[in-house]
């Protein structure tokens, strides 16, 4: 995968990535993050007008993913993800897996090459190799809380890129873990982000196609989840 440009604003999986990585072992805390993280990468695709969400063809058909003719992301890992879905007409769900399996381990070394996070290597009783990624400057993580907190705690009206990161990580039960809740309860916390999610066709923050990707991304990622939870409880 090639590297960002220089500067370039962080990428909607990496504010994920970020919000998931406990800062001081640098270990996630959140399982089965590859479809999460594809699930980012399409619903930014999307924000941008890179691809869009089709019609459903039937009655049990889920509607496929298309990418936008004439619009070519200029982030490299952006461009990438649209050659996929370009490949041929898949699912949100089938693209929120394909996209986001390389992800975790690429977006770390592209946050440690910016210094954000630090590369550590450790091993697990002394002998099985293991790579932990804690913070090395939280700044830009610590100012994505606090929008989310806006959004969340105080009722402020989200841009694009916060409602869609509320909705993802409402898909996998995270949005209460990543905010200080200040006295508000789990309950009330997660409540507020599935609302906010389960009423992103309300209001104006973005068109209707935007909206029905991101939705679709939404839902993938909670389908992955749950499929990874069923996997992981029969093994």
């Amino acid at each position: 995968m090639s590297e960002p440009t220089p500067h370039h604003p962080l990428l909607l999986a990496e504010d994920v990535l970020l919000l998931l990585l406990d800062d001081h072992t640098g270990t996630l805390q959140q399982p089965n993050l590859s479809a999460l993280l594809g699930g980012a990468v399409l619903a930014e695709l999307a924000i941008d007008g890179a691809v869009d969400v089709g019609e459903k063809e039937g009655l049990w058909r889920t509607a496929k993913v298309h990418p936008v003719a004439g619009v070519r992301p200029q982030e490299p890992l952006l461009a990438s993800a649209q050659d996929v879905v370009a490949e041929r007409p898949r699912t949100a769900q089938d693209l929120v897996n394909r996209l986001g399996k390389p992800l975790r381990d690429h977006l770390c070394e592209r946050l440690a090459a910016r210094g954000i996070l630090r590369r550590e290597e450790h091993r697990v009783i002394g002998l099985f190799p293991t790579t932990r990624w804690p913070a090395a400057d939280s700044r830009h993580e610590e100012g994505v809380r606090r929008r989310l907190a806006d959004v969340l705690l105080r009722g402020l009206t989200p841009d694009p890129r916060t409602v869609t990161l509320v909705a993802l990580l409402s898909a996998v039960d995270r949005a209460h873990k990543v905010v200080d809740r200040e006295g508000l309860s789990s309950w009330e916390v997660r409540k507020r982000a599935k609302r906010l999610a389960d009423t992103m066709d309300e209001g104006d923050w973005a068109a209707k196609a935007v909206r029905d990707a991101v939705r679709a991304a939404a839902a993938a990622v909670t389908a992955g989840a749950v499929a990874a939870g069923t996997a992981a409880g029969s093994s």
